[in-house]
């Protein structure tokens, strides 16, 4: 009676009192002195329907057998949920609530039976065993609490240091913390770096292992570390003062900005202690608000912690997980609707400057959300018609993990066995192949399919388009004279892209088109959009691009945005229009050969042109390729020719066109300057 009355209190603790260390060790103690009283009782149990089955029924009859069938319940449901807890990867919400309501039961059943009992053995006069059963029962129960005070002495949970340093600049004053980014936190400090990081226990728990092994090679894994965002803001920082860098924090590098990393006097900006994980998983889960402003314009919590929540092996590991499976609310709260919101992904897929960091005033940069929102992709108020951020780059997939389905979505269910995918694909192929990560290779592939349009993706099929996500289409005349240049049309229509393409940063991301013209012997007559030895893209090439510009006019070509005020060009395709690009190909129609013998009697080199005679064909193609970076930045940043971005290749089309029979021999058009001679080769 002791045990069951420790149990009943304890349990009632668990289910009624604020999440807190305490309150975890209710949790172990009950399950070990739950497991530990079930042969006594059990025993108790059986003795006593011996004795009292051929008794007459009577009220204390009644309340013993209901409270028999109840305590048979609740044992019965704490073994499941106990076992789940120990071998599972969650525990059913259903036997929880069996095992909650069953010690109601017990309760209104067991205690009238007991006190009846006690009624009669005080008639009967036996008040020293009366006496005595009651105070072993209540002591055995608060030996049992103060064993579970005694535990939380000993051992609370870590305890984080939420401070500034020292030296910390306020650069923009005390309320304005982490300024100019607009990231804030619900207190108002700093969060200790560890508080945000740990995502690697996610995974050893066994719980998120498949989404820990998606989100591992992601961009967002890597969006503090990535060597070209390091160099970035290096170079900010020289220029602009450390402080400044906290405008990047908010997005790429909450860990750091949060705990006061981003300072004067420290030399290594991001992860002063080792905590390097980008866009951790609690840097998503422990987001409170957001705002479609922009810039990281959210609210940070920070996440209660479980005991042993950063231990990845050992029995705290077990206790660990134990914990999280049979006392999940606190962890669930880490799982919030807002996450499915597009307006979630806006606080950082959008971007501005202002006066704070270019010195003149508010300039637009970056921005898929506003893209997305003024799109024909967004039906407001009409989930089976619009296609949100999540169902693009969050696709579904199958999974065993605790967190698949969803019965909150229209279009799923609660037991759908499939989780949003968590490696957010994109199109940041680069970081994996660089990096040379875990995984890397897969995650690049998958990107560039996802770049092609190649993936699929069920839960949206019948309101996506299909095909490329950016469409070619080539308009040449059937048939030209011989040497007469060939007019071309090249549309490009935004086939399936939420947003404007290319998106991001336009000034570093290249997206260009590459022409290739043979004659019918294979031989190259034009080409526009190569690239030379050193990876740069020919002038004179079609690029959807941006150039931003400084004050002085200067062109940004640093990722310097610190000093931008405006832009002097920029194209990219709205989503669901098309743009088109005009060429004029020059096509000989002879071979020229020189050869000749000069004056200081040495001989010119000897340079081909092809060309087609009468009844010949030319054949065009268009290829829309695709990369991250421009070379010229990798260049400044990690040294010259050290590092290229991998190039994607999204689409082609391709064509012909025919020469007619011409009796007039047509002048070989003059080659433009941008186009270089086909040295021949040996």
């Amino acid at each position: 009676m002791g045990i069951l009355l420790f149990e009943a209190i304890s349990g009632l603790a668990i289910r009624f009192l604020p999440f807190h260390s305490a309150i975890q060790w209710s949790v172990i103690v009950h399950t070990i002195l739950g497991v530990i009283a079930t042969v006594p009782v059990v025993w108790y149990m059986v003795r006593h329907w011996i004795d009292y089955r051929n008794y007459a029924m009577s009220h204390i009859v009644l309340l013993g057998v209901t409270g028999f069938g109840s305590l048979a319940v609740c044992g019965v449901s704490g073994f499941i949920v106990t076992w789940q807890g120990v071998f599972g990867v969650k525990t059913s919400a259903f036997w929880r609530e069996v095992h909650f309501f069953s010690t109601y039961l017990v309760l209104l059943t067991v205690l009238p039976h007991v006190v009846f009992s006690f009624l009669r053995v005080w008639r009967e006069g036996r008040n020293g065993a009366l006496g005595s059963y009651i105070f072993q029962s209540f002591g055995i129960s608060i030996a049992g609490i103060l064993l579970i005070g005694g535990l939380h002495g000993v051992y609370s949970g870590r305890k984080h240091v939420n401070e500034f340093p020292s030296d910390y600049s306020f650069l923009y004053g005390t309320n304005r913390p982490f300024a100019p980014s607009l990231a804030m936190t619900d207190t108002g400090g700093a969060f200790a770096e560890e508080s945000l990081a740990g995502s690697k226990t996610c995974g050893t728990s066994g719980c998120h292992s498949q989404i820990m092994e998606e989100w591992t090679p992601s961009a967002h894994r890597y969006a503090a570390m990535d060597p070209a965002f390091q160099g970035i803001q290096d170079v900010m920082a020289k220029q602009n003062g450390p402080e400044s860098t906290r405008y990047c924090g908010g997005c790429h590098d909450p860990i750091s900005l949060f705990s006061g990393t981003k300072n004067i006097f420290v030399e290594n900006l991001t992860g002063l202690h080792g905590y390097q994980e980008g866009i951790s998983c609690l840097a998503c889960h422990a987001v409170r608000e957001t705002d479609v402003k922009g810039n990281a314009n959210y609210t940070m919590t920070q996440p209660s912690e479980y005991l042993w929540q950063w231990n990845d092996s050992g029995i705290a590991r077990i206790a660990r997980d134990f914990l999280i499976r049979t006392y999940p609310e606190e962890h669930n709260k880490l799982s919030k609707r807002a996450f499915k919101k597009p307006e979630y992904c806006a606080a950082c897929h959008k971007q501005f400057i202002d006066q704070e960091i270019n010195k003149v005033g508010w300039v637009q940069l970056q921005n898929q959300y506003d893209n997305w929102a003024a799109s024909h992709w967004n039906h407001k108020g009409d989930a089976s018609k619009t296609i949100e951020c999540r169902e693009c780059h969050m696709p579904l997939v199958d999974s065993t993990d605790p967190a698949s389905g969803d019965e909150a979505d229209y279009n799923r269910t609660a037991n759908d066995a499939k989780h949003r995918s968590h490696r957010f694909l994109g199109a940041n192929q680069m970081i994996p192949r660089m990096l040379n990560l875990e995984g890397g290779e897969t995650h690049a592939r998958l990107v560039e399919e996802w770049l092609q349009g190649k993936i699929d993706i069920p839960e949206i099929g019948d309101k996506w388009s299909k095909g490329p996500i950016v469409k070619l289409g080539l308009e040449v005349p059937d048939e030209v004279g011989v040497g007469d240049p060939i007019p071309m049309r090249v549309v490009l229509g935004s086939n399936k892209v939420g947003h404007d393409f290319p998106t991001g940063p336009l000034d570093i991301i290249q997206s260009w088109l590459e022409v290739r013209v043979t004659d019918d012997n294979g031989r190259e007559v034009y080409s526009s959009g190569k690239r030379d030895a050193k990876n740069f893209i020919e002038p004179g090439t079609f690029l959807f691009k941006a150039e931003p510009v400084d004050q002085q006019g200067n062109l940004i070509d640093r990722h310097n945005l610190w000093e931008m005020v405006g832009v002097r060009y920029r194209r990219a395709l709205f989503p669901g229009y098309s743009d088109a690009v005009k060429y004029t190909i020059p096509c000989p129609s002879t071979v020229v050969r020189s050869d000749e013998k000069r004056a200081d009697d040495t001989r010119e080199e000897s340079v081909e042109v092809p060309g087609v005679s009468d009844s010949g064909e030319y054949h065009i193609t268009v290829i829309l390729q695709y990369r991250k970076i421009d070379q010229y930045l990798l260049d400044y940043l990690l040294g010259e020719g050290k590092v290229t971005a991998p190039v994607t290749e999204i689409t082609r089309a391709s064509t012909t066109v025919k020469v007619r029979q011409s009796k007039t021999n047509a002048a070989i058009p003059a080659v433009p300057p941008a186009q270089t001679l086909v040295r021949a080769e040996p």
